[in-house]
């Protein structure tokens, strides 16, 4: 058998070496939607724990605005959540470690800004955000040459574009959202009910 191999063209043999790669990734396929869906039901069910006491008429907010959803404590971690249910947790990440570095003292600042590069700006690191190279060593440069609070501006600019015009509008056709639209809608018509009964009684 393996001399009968061994006389096949190298072409068959990648042939089959492909065919038997795409098969494996194929059956791997529905396991992996099957965790993605565990998460992010897992993730719907934490959300609906995080709603303020007007639910529906915060979502709705959300739905209709970006920046809404990110000036809202309960509307950053809903959607922190839907990010880590895609495995792109480390664009919110980013953006949070770039407004923390602005907070820190001039004596803390070196090290906090070596700190955000290494992880998320450097090619290869182990949360690496999608910056296009020019980004990525202009952010390289500001780095090493002048040190102040702004270093990290552009690239923190490209990542809010990218979750505004990419992750935002997944957010809005998921089921993680419609899921807490029914959550925040059901919740919204039993607090009404709730002070009518109150109310009447």
């Amino acid at each position: 058998m393996c001399k009968g191999l061994a006389t096949l063209p190298a072409t068959c043999l990648k042939s089959a070496k492909d065919i038997k790669h795409k098969i494996g990734f194929l059956l791997q396929k529905p396991e992996s939607q099957t965790v993605s869906q565990k998460q992010t039901n897992k993730e719907t069910k934490r959300s609906a724990q995080t709603l303020s006491a007007h639910p529906s008429a915060e979502v709705e907010k959300w739905k209709k605005s970006f920046t809404a959803l990110m000036n809202s404590e309960d509307g950053r971690e809903v959607f922190a959540g839907f990010l880590r249910s895609e495995f792109s947790e480390e664009n919110m990440e980013f953006l949070n470690a770039c407004q923390e570095f602005k907070q820190v003292s001039a004596a803390k600042m070196t090290a906090k800004a070596k700190l955000i590069f290494d992880q998320y700006v450097e090619a290869d690191s182990p949360k690496q955000v999608n910056l296009d190279a020019t980004t990525r060593e202009e952010t390289r440069q500001n780095l090493e040459a002048s040190l102040s609070a702004s270093i990290f501006d552009e690239a923190e600019r490209l990542i809010h574009v990218l979750l505004e015009k990419d992750s935002y509008r997944r957010f809005l056709r998921s089921r993680a959202m419609q899921d807490l639209c029914l959550l925040s809608t059901g919740h919204s018509t039993g607090t009404q009910q709730q002070q009518k009964k109150t109310a009447g009684g």
